[in-house]
């Protein structure tokens, strides 16, 4: 079978951590844990790991790292000695040093034709009228409208490997249930009036933390939003795009379907930019004109690619001319086979409005998740939440943070890595089995794996996904998520089948390749 990404099993590249992006390779030989230790002295220093703020057990550290766990021991003991962490019993270790640089959010200086400005009225959003949908439309017809979406979650079927599907069968409920009891004994009767609509101060300063930690990020508390998930965030962004005069927002090809749905809402066009090995083309960007992209630049939907170091590159080049980016980090916690990708927002703060949530990690029915904008579009995106709902649910709220400040989340999202890595190794060997000439991309992280037929089909994906469908197995067609020409292909979910069921759909789908079926 041919694999266009790194090898699953290939352990030499996995030697690194989301705790503070921390990667082995930059360390020099021999001095491991000088290295640990200078990185988690700085982490203190610039507010990353604030006071208060715990560190992954040596054990948990060192597996990460793939280094002994004397290095991590030694790094630990270093700073204890230095009066910057100190260990806690079952609490575990924690800074016990405030940071000697205190994150001061800016404030940019308006001048006095932009403070005029701001008080002009602003015109309307673009909305696009939508074509009714017509009732003989095929379910995967290749121009599918917002309702297609809920057709098919609504089909029955035996097997479901729909990608984006998390394993909800792992959901925390324990761990949810004494986070919510804690939560609910320390409540006052004044906690459950209308909150804040930019979120609960205690889970935006949960975010941050989270966001330093794991994605390179550092942030004030009160320039985070707390969103019904990546969805609202996309349409808070779309209103304030179109006061703004921005009529166009550029996408990945090829690239989510739901996601170009939702900003093609609010927007008058969203024109497609090709994606190859090294993400996305920022030359044919340039082409397009649109003054902002959305991208998924550390696990392209639905390829799978790492936005490239020199594309990378070329991309801050274009945002620093003026270009606005979109972040959408949907699934960068879950990271098997690769050394972590710092968040584009760490690098240009000021150009790039970053989305997350715990769609992936925890549930969708949460409807919970975060925004980061620029400073010059943090009212206009506050002013279109607060009026679309004032603020998401309290409670749920104060639980999450609780869930993050206490390190259960990341106990969490170690159990969940481990059942992710072996679903995807059994949907891997069932397609090396069952569609030997077919290509899998995106297997060093995410929940699902792109496969193409470089060979060609006997049919079109949609008419592959059709058949699927009718004998019992809920699978996407890659045409869905392109406009561009790109070869025929199937996306395909792991995260929530246990191995026997993928291996099941998964022959099911080199029966109907093979025309057996």
């Amino acid at each position: 079978m041919n694999r266009s990404n790194q090898q699953p099993d290939d352990r030499s590249k996995t030697a690194g951590a989301d705790f503070l992006q921390l990667d082995t390779a930059e360390a020099p030989p021999g001095g491991l844990a000088d290295w640990l230790a200078r990185r988690l002295r700085e982490a203190i220093a610039d507010g990353r790991l604030p006071a208060g703020g715990r560190l992954p057990a040596t054990r948990v550290l060192a597996d990460e790292l793939r280094v002994s766990r004397g290095v991590v021991t030694d790094a630990y003991r270093r700073l204890t000695e230095e009066g910057q962490i100190a260990g806690r019993g079952r609490g575990g270790t924690v800074v016990v040093a405030q940071p000697a640089q205190p994150v001061q959010p800016v404030q940019p200086e308006r001048s006095a034709q932009e403070a005029q400005q701001a008080q002009q009225p602003r015109p309307a959003a673009a909305t696009v009228a939508r074509p009714p949908r017509p009732a003989d439309r095929s379910l995967f017809d290749t121009d599918p409208v917002p309702e297609s979406f809920d057709a098919l979650r609504a089909a029955p079927a035996r097997i479901d490997l729909s990608p984006g599907r998390p394993d909800l069968a792992a959901f925390p409920r324990a761990a949810w249930l004494r986070a919510e009891r804690a939560v609910l004994d320390g409540l006052s009767p004044h906690d459950l009036g209308y909150g804040d609509p930019r979120g609960t101060p205690a889970l935006r300063l949960a975010v941050t933390h989270w966001l330093a930690r794991y994605r390179g990020i550092r942030v004030d508390p009160q320039d985070v939003l707390i969103v019904a998930g990546t969805a609202q965030a996309l349409a808070l962004l779309g209103q304030a795009f179109g006061q703004d005069g921005i009529s166009e927002v550029a996408v990945e090809d090829p690239g989510s379907l739901g996601v170009r749905q939702h900003l093609g809402h609010w927007l008058a066009a969203t024109p497609p930019v090709p994606v190859d090995a090294e993400g996305i083309r920022v030359d044919a960007l340039r082409a397009t004109g649109a003054p902002a992209v959305l991208l998924t630049p550390a696990h392209q939907f639905p390829t799978g690619v790492v936005l490239g170091g020199g594309r990378r590159r070329e991309l801050l080049r274009w945002a620093a001319e003026g270009g606005l980016v979109i972040e959408d980090d949907y699934d960068a916690e879950h990271r098997y086979d690769r050394p972590p990708v710092p968040a584009l927002h760490s690098a240009v703060p000021d150009q790039v409005c970053y989305t997350g949530s715990i769609s992936k990690l925890l549930a969708p029915a949460l409807r919970t998740g975060w925004l980061l904008v620029p400073p010059r579009y943090r009212e206009a995106v506050l002013a279109a939440k607060r009026f679309a709902d004032l603020g998401n649910a309290v409670l749920p709220q104060l639980v999450l943070a609780r869930l993050m400040e206490s390190g259960e989340l990341e106990r969490h999202l170690r159990l969940l890595r481990r059942r992710h890595r072996r679903r995807r190794d059994a949907m891997i060997t069932a397609i090396g089995a069952e569609l030997p000439g077919a290509a899998v991309h995106g297997a060093a992280a995410g929940l699902h794996l792109m496969v193409t037929f470089p060979g060609g089909l006997r049919c079109s994906d949609t008419e592959l996904a059709t058949a699927a469908l009718a004998g019992g197995v809920k699978v996407q067609p890659l045409s869905w998520h392109a406009r561009l020409p790109h070869p025929p292909g199937l996306v395909l979910g792991y995260a929530a089948g246990a191995p026997g069921e993928i291996a099941e759909g998964v022959a099911v789908l080199g029966r109907l390749v093979r025309g057996a079926g």
